[in-house]
């Protein structure tokens, strides 16, 4: 592989204000807080993976404290952060929950199967444009693509985690290859009754529902 993700989400920094040893860090260093401190040690793990000839890449929290100078985001915190780390050269993977994390729902969680909650049709994923016109031609040079999750929190059996994933994974693949003006809706779902047989015949347990964003029909 290319590349070695690093992680660096989620991650608290309550205890690092606490902790003895992070904050004789803070003050070794010579570093203003707690997120300066995970920047720090970010930079430190790029140092490393680089010299093995390997590139880091972390989630979008990176970007606080500031960026280790060739690390890649992945920005899933809606696209803000890939916004930012594109406008400062980095290369960013476009990963917002927003659209892509196939742990939501897909319509009306009664009757649905778990899921973490949140409710994303296959039409608004569908709609996502990986491209933010707040980039400049040069700037989106840097979004590498986008990445679609499905985390499994919620999922016990692979039954379950094909319904979450399919056809919504269709959506975002044909959107990584696709640019924005010969997308169309009502074309990709004439088409996904095509793809669907190929389901049928692998037998893959594809969520068979309403595929339109009915939220938004009814606004």
């Amino acid at each position: 592989s290319e590349y070695i993700h690093v992680g660096g989400d989620e991650c608290p920094k309550t205890r690092w204000q606490h902790c003895p040893l992070c904050q004789a860090r803070i003050k070794e260093e010579g570093l203003s807080d707690e997120h300066e401190l995970q920047s720090w040690f970010i930079t430190r793990m790029e140092k490393y993976i680089n010299s093995h000839g390997k590139k880091l890449i972390g989630w979008d929290e990176i970007l606080e404290g500031g960026l280790a100078p060739e690390a890649t985001v992945m920005s899933w915190r809606g696209v803000t952060g890939g916004i930012a780390a594109a406008k400062m050269n980095h290369d960013v993977i476009m990963t917002p929950y927003t659209y892509v994390y196939l742990d939501y729902y897909q319509s009306d969680p009664q009757g649905e199967p778990p899921g973490i909650g949140g409710y994303l049709p296959l039409e608004k994923v569908y709609s996502y444009e990986p491209l933010p016109d707040e980039l400049s031609a040069e700037e989106q040079k840097h979004i590498l693509g986008l990445q679609g999750n499905i985390w499994t929190e919620y999922i016990a059996t692979p039954e379950h985690l094909e319904y979450m994933a399919f056809p919504r994974a269709f959506a975002i693949a044909e959107t990584g290859w696709s640019p924005e003006m010969k997308k169309d809706f009502e074309d990709f779902l004439a088409r996904f009754e095509v793809q669907r047989q190929r389901y049928d015949l692998m037998k893959l347990n594809y969520f068979k529902g309403e595929y339109r964003d009915l939220r938004k029909e009814t606004d």
